[in-house]
């Protein structure tokens, strides 16, 4: 078995300076920010950036996997305090509340959407999909949601409706509304 040997420090500050500033630059222009800009304003070389991350998406998925824990935490939070179908509602929201305000999200997310292959998911994907499952399995047990509605449709929908939402105002105001309009299509 191979042992895994430690980062050195160089390469640990180069990784740790990397993630903040794509993290920044991600937010400035999405999850098409400049590869290259990255590394440059991070102080490495090219080389360096896609030594650490070979793709865009593991450069986003390490840039933002925190919010994403954060996000798959708090659909358990809302699971103890609130009923199945109003903490799976909240949930959404959240979702695409943060899909909106956090440039890159929303395309980071889309593993979580796409052909439903487990196979192809991030680990950020799979935090959101098992989120999704939980709440999605205890409003259909609550009787909340109809029985056949798989956890990849509502993700899909939830993923439309931020787009929806963007394309309203490009501040999420309508989300509430087109969430109220899909989940009450949804009920059991």
């Amino acid at each position: 078995m191979a042992q895994v040997r430690p980062m050195r420090a160089d390469a640990r500050r180069n990784y740790e300076r990397l993630l903040k500033v794509a993290a920044e630059a991600f937010a400035e222009h999405g999850e098409s920010a400049s590869l290259d800009d990255i590394a440059k304003r991070a102080g490495v070389g090219s080389g360096t950036l896609y030594r650490h991350f070979p793709t865009r998406q593991a450069l986003l998925e390490a840039a933002y996997v925190g919010r994403v824990e954060a996000l798959g935490s708090r659909a358990d939070e809302l699971a103890a305090q609130l009923p199945p179908g109003e903490a799976l509602t909240e949930w959404l929201y959240e979702l695409c509340v943060g899909s909106i305000q956090v440039r890159g999200l929303k395309a980071l997310l889309g593993s979580a959407v796409t052909d439903g292959s487990t196979a192809a998911l991030t680990a950020c994907g799979t935090t959101v999909r098992g989120a999704a499952d939980r709440l999605i399995e205890a409003a259909r047990a609550d009787g909340f949601l109809r029985a056949d509605l798989e956890p990849v449709e509502l993700l899909r929908l939830a993923h439309g409706v931020t787009t929806a939402a963007e394309l309203a105002d490009g501040k999420g105001t309508r989300i509430r509304r087109y969430l109220a309009l899909v989940t009450e299509g949804l009920r059991a």
